[in-house]
Order: structure tokens, then sequence, then C-alpha cells
């Protein structure tokens, strides 16, 4: 019989977060082993629970969605959303231009594979939340990668994002509050962002998912803020992780700017929105309770919060130890600690994780998994209550102990 492969499109699409370091601890879980994962950013196995008027709304609207409805999303949602960007000063936001999805993550999909032809290239940052590295691939495109800067609070390198673009370059990610690195950028970065998109004709395509988890004086900006009526901006949110409900997969994109110069782009993503029917319907009755309701996500995101203490806690422990550095993070959920080469002469980080998986029974991502260049960082997920997180980081110190050069 002929072996039955992959499909060639597959050749360039990685996803490490669930990769072979969790095949890995999947296997040593049935060996009988307790591992902690700190590799994805799951609220609910730490605790996180949704609040209590959403999980009302959606059971109470449950006799109600039983059907398919628009593909667009339901009518609710869709206002909801709308309202919520007009609130924001996006006042020309209508019902129209929202897309309800399951997640983020399905809408960067369908989004690139209405948008990519053969060849195109689209700017990713580096590190990057490795699905749109892996969606642009997917969709037949090229990813480019430009440079956040460490040593500048992992803001985006403007000048290497310009050197990057050519004849062929179609869009530029934005990933803020950003996964993996935790940087929220500040007015003058989404600005200089939405100007090189400006001058290079480039379509902007924002993911905002950690727009709520900023600490201390970090605020959020939209970049359709910036991109006005002459740069069409594709601004990517949902519920999962502000309103502690990942598995309920509730997500949007939402269009501003020219979009009369798009038409032909929009009904792609109207057909492939028509082709899955529709999104997940009892979570779409979640969406107005979340955006209108009582904002629970603001006492985990101030001192004494767990969202804030827990991700400063890491960031501290993991400064602590020699040979590895942390930029605190500004926002979202993680921390990218980068271990200095000179102290830990590490050549592959996915080996090197795995190691620690296999020693210490702690599940972290490696650097290279986010499409970093170098193998000398890694992502710690901060969900953990703060004496499951010390002993968790403690293991580490341990096993990098016996790592030093």
């Amino acid at each position: 019989m002929r072996q039955i492969r992959q499909s060639r499109k597959l050749r360039d699409v990685r996803y490490d977060v669930r990769g072979p370091i969790l095949v890995e601890a999947q296997r040593l879980e049935a060996e009988g082993h307790k591992i902690l994962k700190l590799n994805i950013g799951n609220t609910a196995p730490f605790g996180f629970e949704a609040p209590e008027a959403i999980i009302a709304d959606m059971t109470r609207h449950l006799p109600d969605a039983q059907g398919y409805v628009d593909s667009k999303g339901i009518y609710s949602a869709r206002t909801a959303v709308a309202q919520y960007y007009q609130s924001r000063g996006l006042t020309e936001t209508t019902v129209e231009d929202v897309y309800i999805g399951n997640g983020v993550s399905e809408l960067i999909t369908m989004v690139l594979q209405a948008f990519v032809d053969n060849g195109n290239e689209i700017l990713v940052p580096a590190p990057d939340y490795p699905l749109w590295t892996g969606a642009v691939s997917l969709a037949g495109g090229t990813p480019v990668h430009y440079r956040c800067d460490e040593d500048n609070g992992w803001n985006p390198d403007l000048e290497d994002i310009e050197s990057k673009i050519t004849d062929n370059t179609h869009a530029l990610v934005i990933i803020n509050p950003n996964n993996p690195t935790g940087a929220v950028y500040s007015p003058e970065i989404v600005r200089g962002l939405i100007d090189i998109a400006r001058r290079h004709d480039l379509v902007v395509m924002a993911d905002e998912i950690y727009e709520k988890i900023v600490f201390d004086d970090a605020v959020h900006h939209h970049a359709a803020e910036y991109a006005a009526d002459d740069v069409l901006c594709l601004t990517f949110s949902g519920l999962s992780k502000a309103y502690r409900v990942c598995g309920y997969r509730a997500g949007w994109v939402m269009i501003s700017g020219p979009k009369h110069q798009a038409a032909d782009f929009l009904e792609g993503l109207t057909l492939l929105a028509n082709m899955r029917m529709c999104s997940n319907v009892p979570a779409q009755h979640a969406i107005q309770t979340a955006l209108g309701g009582y904002q629970s996500i603001n006492e985990l995101i101030v001192p004494g919060g767990r969202y804030y203490d827990q991700v400063k806690l890491a960031a501290r422990l993991l400064n602590d130890i020699p040979g590895v550095s942390c930029v605190e993070p500004r926002g979202a959920l993680y921390c990218f600690p980068r271990l200095d080469p000179e102290v830990y002469p590490i050549e592959d980080d996915e080996a090197f994780v795995i190691d620690l998986l296999r020693a210490k029974k702690i599940l972290v991502t490696h650097g290279s998994g986010f499409n970093w260049p170098e193998p000398d960082h890694f992502r710690l997920v901060a969900l953990p209550d703060e004496d499951v997180l010390t002993e968790a980081i403690g293991r580490i110190a341990e096993f990098l102990e016996t790592k030093r050069a």
C-alpha cells in the first residue's frame, strides 16, 4: 500500500506550543508523573473561573442556540463589539464591520486564507504568537519576521521593519499587548507602525486579545485609532483571556479604514465565514454580557490581583537566577526570559526544555517555538498561584544550576 502523507502545505507549518514537548509530557503523564504545564495560557486549570453573569446568560440562551445563525454572528454580539469600539473613539464602527469566530485563532486563519496569494509576504514579529507564522505559510504566503528589541522593552524595531519591506509585502501583523514578551506598545510605537503601513500601502492585522490585561501605568492603544480612514486595519480580540473562558471560543475581528477599497477581500472573507456555517452559537450569547457588564478583569490586574502579583513574582524570581534576565512584562500572562549564552551554552532550545521536563516535570515552551532566531529564550506562563509558581521556578533554577558553563 502507498504511504498516506500529510499535505505539502504543512511543510513549513509549526505550532510548538502544543508540539513535541507536549507529546513528551503526555508520555510522562501516562507513566504516572505529575506535570506542571506552564506552556499554554489556559486559565481554567489554575482556578480562574468565568464571571457568573456570563455563564448565566449563556445558559439562559441555550434553547435559542440550537440552530445555525448568520455566518458573521448573532446581531446582539456584533452590536456589542461595534459599540465597544465606538466607545473607544472608533465612532465609525458598525455591526457590518464585525465577524464573530471560534476564537481569534479561527479568525486569523480565515482572514489569511481570504487575503494571501501564493508567495505574498506578510510581516510578522519575532518573537510572535506562532499561529500567525503557521497560518501565513498554510495560506501559501511567506512570513517575514521583523525583530522586537529586547534591550528596548521588546518594542518593535521600526528600522528593521522598513528594511524588510519589498514590492511583494502585503500586510503588517502587530501583536499588542505582546505574546510572548508582555510588551505593551506606547502611542509613539503604534503610530510608527501604522505610518509604515501607510507609506507602503500595507494592510494592518492587529492581534489585541490581551488588550485588557495591562499593568501599572501601561495603557493599551488600538492600532485602528491611528489607522484612521486610509489604512485598512483588521482588529482581532475576544473573551478567552480577559473573561477566563478559553474553552468557549468566542472572538471577533473588526474591520476599519477604507473598506470600499477592500470590497473584494471582504467578499472572500464572507465566503469563508459562510462555508463554516457559523461559529459556536451558545458562546456568542456571552459577548454582549461580557462587554457590557461589570469588568471583573480590573480586580486581577492591580496589586493584590492574581494576574498582577503572579506575573510580577515570576519575573522577579527569574531575574534572581544567575545568568537569567527577564524584561518585566507590562501586560499579558507570560514571561520570556533570556538565558545568557556565556553561562548556558544551549545549542538546541527544544532539547533544553525537554530535558527540563524530564528532570523537573515542568513544561515550558522554547523560544524558537515563537520564531525567535536564537536558542536562548523560553516562555513561562504565570498562571499558577504564587506558591506553585515559586516552587516551579525554584525547580527551574535547580535545573539551570546543572547547565552552567
